[in-house]
C-alpha cells in the first residue's frame, strides 16, 4: 500500500468505532486487491504476491475477530474463508482471476457494514489518540497542509 493510503488509514483508524473499524478493514483488503491487479498488469509477480499477502493479514484481522455467540458470525466466517481462498488461487496461479469474486464479496459486505457504521454510536475505540484538524495554507506556488493537535501542550512558547 502507498504512504499515503497508510497515513489516511492510519489517521481513520485512531477516530473510528468498532464497527467503522470493519469498514476501514474492507476498505484497506479493496485497496490491496487494486494494487495486486496493478503489480500484475506491470508483471511484478513478487509485488503481487505481496500485496495479496497483506490483504491476507487484513482478512485474518476481521477472522480472529468475530464474535461466535452470534449466528451471524458464522456466515461472515464462511466468506471471510471463500475470499482468502480465491486470495491463496491467485498467490498460486500468479494471475488475479479469482480476485474479482473476492472483491465481489468484499463491496457487498463494505455497503452493508457502512450501513450498520453509520448507525453505531458508540464512539472511537481508541482513547486519549491524537485529535486531528487539518487546514490548507498558501505558500509560493505551492499548497501547505497542516495538521494541529489542540492537546499538544508543547506547541507555541513556553512560558
Amino acid at each position: 500500500m502507498q504512504k499515503e493510503a497508510v497515513q489516511a488509514f492510519t489517521v481513520r483508524i485512531t477516530q473510528a468505532s468498532k464497527s467503522e473499524l470493519v469498514v476501514i478493514l474492507y476498505e484497506m483488503i479493496l485497496t490491496e486487491i487494486k494494487e495486486a491487479r496493478d503489480a500484475y498488469i506491470k508483471e511484478d509477480e513478487k509485488g503481487f504476491v505481496k500485496v495479496l499477502k497483506n490483504a491476507q493479514r487484513y482478512l485474518n484481522e476481521l477472522i480472529t475477530t468475530l464474535d461466535y455467540r452470534y449466528p451471524l458470525s458464522y456466515d461472515l466466517l464462511s466468506l471471510y474463508l471463500y475470499i482468502n481462498k480465491q486470495f491463496i488461487t491467485a498467490i498460486i496461479r500468479r494471475k488475479p482471476d479469482t480476485l474479482e469474486s473476492a472483491e465481489s464479496v468484499l463491496t457487498k459486505l463494505l455497503v452493508g457494514f457502512e450501513d450498520v457504521s453509520k448507525m453505531d454510536t458508540s464512539g472511537p475505540v481508541m482513547r486519549n489518540a491524537q485529535q486531528l484538524y487539518a487546514g490548507l495554507t498558501y505558500g509560493k506556488g505551492v499548497l501547505n497542509e497542516t495538521n494541529i493537535d489542540p492537546n499538544d501542550r508543547n506547541r507555541g512558547f513556553i512560558v
